[in-house]
């Protein structure tokens, strides 16, 4: 198959990105696919031996099948865990999306079936004055998958999400619901609610539904995908 890119994206923070896409790669691995899995910004990162690395970025790198660098996998890493462009900020640094997309395309000469990269925050988040992660994607021209967490409010998160990725010039080629409250009322019916939505609205299949668990695994996780629509 021809290689496959997808940025991945969520309604907000702390909505699962991170096992979401693991998951996904390890959907993709059991099916015979090569992948990598990339995340080129992390806030929130610890110090090791082999410098600052975060764990999200960690759990990509070691879920996919193509053996990458961590460098390669998360090449700008910021200690505090504040959104990048006040890290970078506060560091010196200076976040371009050019940059970003750049280093992404780098990582992405590894040969593979599937890459996965995957944002920070939101489809919003800001790199400085004049872009935001939104502008990596753009400049990459890759479909988007919309990880949704599943609690109040979701509704107007996810189609507002989807609408600013539309608007921006993207496909967005699937979203996963993610029940991140587990005291959530009515979340099946909200669930029902944004599959006809998005699907009408935006043509974005259920890529899959997970159910609040105490503890996820990229191996857990794969049970609750069907990759299948990213590659027909």
């Amino acid at each position: 198959m021809a290689k496959r890119q997808f940025f991945v994206t969520g309604t907000d923070t702390d909505v699962g990105k991170t096992i979401v896409t693991a998951g996904l790669l390890e959907k993709a691995n059991q099916l015979g696919y090569r992948t990598i899995g990339l995340k080129p910004v992390a806030a929130g990162c610890l110090h090791t031996e082999n410098g600052l690395q975060n764990s999200d970025a960690l759990l990509l790198q070691q879920t996919a099948s193509v053996a990458l660098s961590y460098s390669e996998v998360n090449p700008i890493v910021f200690e505090a865990a504040v959104a990048p462009h006040i890290a970078a900020e506060q560091t010196g640094k200076r976040l371009s999306a050019d940059r970003i997309a750049a280093l992404c395309r780098g990582a992405m000469m590894n040969p593979a079936d599937v890459v996965l990269i995957e944002g920070a925050g939101g489809w919003r988040v800001p790199f400085n004055r004049t872009e935001t992660f939104a502008d990596v994607p753009k400049l990459l021209n890759t479909p988007v998958i919309l990880v949704v967490g599943i609690k109040l409010g979701c509704i107007n998160h996810a189609l507002l999400t989807a609408e600013a990725i539309v608007r921006d010039g993207l496909s967005i080629a699937g979203w996963v619901a993610n029940r991140i409250d587990p005291d959530m009322s009515c979340s099946d019916d909200n669930v029902a609610t944004l599959e006809t939505l998005l699907q009408t609205r935006f043509r974005a299949p259920l890529l899959g539904d997970i159910p609040f668990l105490q503890a996820l695994s990229p191996i857990i996780v794969a049970e609750y995908l069907d990759v299948q629509a990213l590659f027909e």
